[in-house]
């Protein structure tokens, strides 16, 4: 007889092997080298959900370990709405004239100086953390002791501040979660989503935009010189560029969950056996397909770019859209309760907005549910209207939709 043990030591085994056999397979473009991992991988999860489920869908049991009281059925109904008004913005705006580029030198050691700078203007405290140079960037720690990572890239220098800056809505969170809490089982962040809003609003609603890129575009060019762009409205239309991509961790704000929608249907019907491991290649260029517009052109671009179901992590990926629907909703009562908030930013002030999470969001840590703490900031239960709305406004305005 196995015992719980058994079953733990099996999934580890399991998801160990077929992490590397999937970077190999990945590096081969291979997809069918990495099928029988995934599918061994995948009969455990649905093995552990169905003991937890009982009678009720064992992809809520999974997704329950990200997202405590979400269930699938509440998030494809929300993202059935997302994804038909983004479809039609992202082709909107592909039919406009592209943004402007950036172009000149960005050294490592301005970008850094520079990242280092915004890590400061949004909040995030050194004396209990640190920033370092990693490959993919990241965010760990709680309480008194909370470290990110960021990169940099010689012809790129958004992917470091930027990268920064989402790090740091996650640091934040952790941050300033109230001191009375920390070492309790409320002293961190309550989900995966409503960490994913901190970071997605710190780097979007309030990093990319109008008025905080003006204070940037003036930084940038103190620190580069000449960068291509000769005024601030080209540097936000450049900061907010929208183009065809394959890869998620890179796409722009309106093509994102885009890509996420398409893991969380196809991850769904995997769990619920709709879909065969050995149709998923298929599945996910045809949707690719329907979405973006374009064919992808091979499988590290396709169904082998994210590591996620190598390691068992099914019900992860709906948790980055909610964080951005999550995030849609705090910006609207942010943006109500703090009216100076556009001149705060066009200073590099980000004061108002992040004590404004503070005091709303991060100091809770886990002491209420992700639905009861977004509907208590924000002062409506997590819909997509703002998200879309946001989206729509902002991004009509720089394409002239």
């Amino acid at each position: 007889m196995t015992t719980a043990y058994d079953d733990l030591m099996a999934f580890q085994r399991e998801t160990s092997r077929a992490h590397r056999i999937w970077a190999q397979a990945r590096a081969d473009e291979d997809v069918a080298a990495f099928l029988p991992a995934l599918s061994r991988v995948l009969d455990l999860r649905r093995e552990e959900a169905a003991c937890i489920a009982g009678n009720a869908d064992p992809y809520d049991a999974l997704l329950d370990d990200y997202e405590p009281g979400a269930t699938g059925a509440q998030l494809s109904a929300m993202f059935g709405a997302l994804r038909p008004r983004l479809a039609a913005l992202r082709a909107a705006i592909l039919d406009r004239p592209a943004a402007p580029k950036l172009s000149g030198d960005f050294p490592e050691a301005g970008q850094l100086a520079l990242s280092r700078e915004l890590a400061l203007a949004f909040g995030y405290d050194l004396s209990l953390g640190r920033i370092d140079k990693a490959v993919h960037p990241f965010s760990s720690g709680s309480g008194l002791d909370v470290r990110i990572t960021t990169r940099t890239a010689a012809d790129d220098p958004f992917n470091c501040f930027y990268s920064t800056v989402h790090e740091v809505g996650h640091a934040c969170y952790e941050q300033g979660i109230d001191r009375t809490h920390l070492l309790t089982p409320v002293g961190g962040g309550v989900s995966m989503g409503v960490h994913e809003s901190q970071s997605r609003i710190y780097e979007n609603q309030l990093g990319r935009s109008e008025a905080f890129t003006g204070w940037l575009y003036g930084r940038m060019r103190d620190t580069f010189g000449d960068i291509g762009i000769t005024n601030p409205a080209d540097f936000y239309a450049c900061v907010n560029s929208v183009g065809s991509g394959f890869i998620r961790t890179e796409a722009d704000e309106v093509q994102y969950n885009l890509h996420v929608l398409l893991r969380f249907d196809l991850e769904r019907a995997l769990v619920s056996g709709d879909l065969a491991v050995t149709d998923l290649e298929a599945a996910w260029n045809d949707r690719f397909m329907a979405d973006f517009g374009f064919a992808v052109d091979k499988p590290s671009n396709g169904v082998l770019q994210d590591v996620h179901w190598s390691e068992g992590l099914f019900g992860y990926f709906p948790t980055y859209t909610l964080g951005n629907v999550y995030a849609g909703c705090l910006y609207q009562a942010l943006r109500a309760d703090v009216p100076t908030l556009d001149d705060d930013l066009a200073r590099g002030d980000t004061s108002g907005a992040t004590g404004w999470l503070r005091s709303n969001v991060q100091q809770f840590g886990s002491l209420f549910a992700p639905v009861d703490l977004i509907t208590r900031a924000a002062g409506q239960a997590p819909s997509e209207a703002p998200l879309l709305a946001y989206l729509e406004q902002k991004f009509g305005g720089i394409y002239g939709l």
